[in-house]
């Protein structure tokens, strides 16, 4: 995202998986009450995957499946109607399988919200390969829902950060800290056991790289205040030997954890979330979002 193209984010409706699972039903009333804060729509996803199992099922194992599937979505949106009266709800029963039926739903512009476990075509969801590909291959940011279920809200937003590369998916992050009137917190993990090796070895020259750390994180909340002239953005630079320890510590004081994927990839095979987003998803006390580069971009050709 260039200077020319820099625009305050808008974002689009919440997605959210339920399959009947604590977990899942915890996730959609949270992704509900994002929904209202942004003043979108709620799409409740159920997948059922009907196009793979159509061979093996009978129709009446089909036809009691779908049934099924409508109660559940029927259930929760009158679950999340109770607290979100006014709230646009719709509800879809998706043929696809888990991840397909999410991806579709969302569209372009959509954040998928999903709980940390579930059942059916939820089964693993953010523990195992499918949740894994959730986060790591759609192309819209993707909300892990964990922490405690009546965990008092910090009015605080914190958001992952490396560099000045940042900016694009810090401005979603800026998106969620606005629509919530919350703080943005700015942390950044310098690491000294990363420049053994380098050019950088005298004690001087490491202090210049650590100060350059903390001006290259002031310029990016300088610019995000520039488009959010009323939110109130904080800088930290973190000293540590382990960015994913720190992050998730920073985790427990704060309501959402934003960080970007990055653009690794693993020649097409397995996730290319890098190990900080990997150990959020596993260990975070609160949500956590992550934001794909082309979202980020609105480069769509990525």
């Amino acid at each position: 995202m260039t200077s020319e193209t820099l625009a305050r984010p808008e974002l689009g409706d919440v997605v959210v998986g339920v399959d009947g699972s604590s977990a899942a039903r915890t996730a959609a009333l949270w992704a509900a009450a994002e929904a209202d804060q942004r003043g979108r729509t709620l799409r409740l996803v159920h997948a059922i995957d009907t196009h793979r199992h159509a061979h093996i099922a009978s129709a009446e194992m089909l036809d009691s499946v779908r049934e099924a599937g409508g109660e559940l979505l029927s259930s929760t949106s009158r679950a999340v109607h109770q607290s979100f009266p006014d709230l646009a709800v719709t509800t879809e029963l998706s043929r696809h399988e888990a991840v397909s039926g999410l991806r579709e739903c969302a569209g372009r512009n959509g954040t998928i919200v999903v709980g940390h476990r579930g059942l059916g075509g939820f089964s693993t969801l953010m523990l195992g390969s499918v949740g894994l590909g959730v986060a790591a291959h759609t192309e819209v940011p993707v909300i892990v829902v964990r922490g405690e279920r009546e965990r008092p809200e910090s009015g605080s937003v914190t958001a992952a950060v490396s560099g000045r590369k940042d900016l694009g998916w810090l401005l979603i992050a800026a998106a969620e800290a606005d629509a919530r009137k919350a703080v943005l917190r700015l942390v950044s993990v310098w690491n000294v056991l990363g420049q053994v090796g380098t050019v950088a070895t005298m004690l001087d020259d490491l202090d210049d790289i650590a100060h350059s750390r903390v001006l290259e994180l002031k310029e990016l909340a300088d610019r995000v205040r520039d488009l959010y002239p009323g939110l109130i953005v904080s800088h930290h630079v973190e000293t540590g030997t382990s960015a994913p320890g720190i992050i998730v510590d920073a985790s427990t004081d704060t309501d959402l954890v934003v960080m970007g994927r990055g653009h690794k990839r693993h020649w097409g095979v397995g996730p290319s979330l890098g190990r900080v987003a990997h150990s959020l998803i596993h260990h975070a006390h609160c949500p956590v979002e992550i934001v794909p580069p082309a979202f980020a971009s609105g480069d769509e050709s990525s």
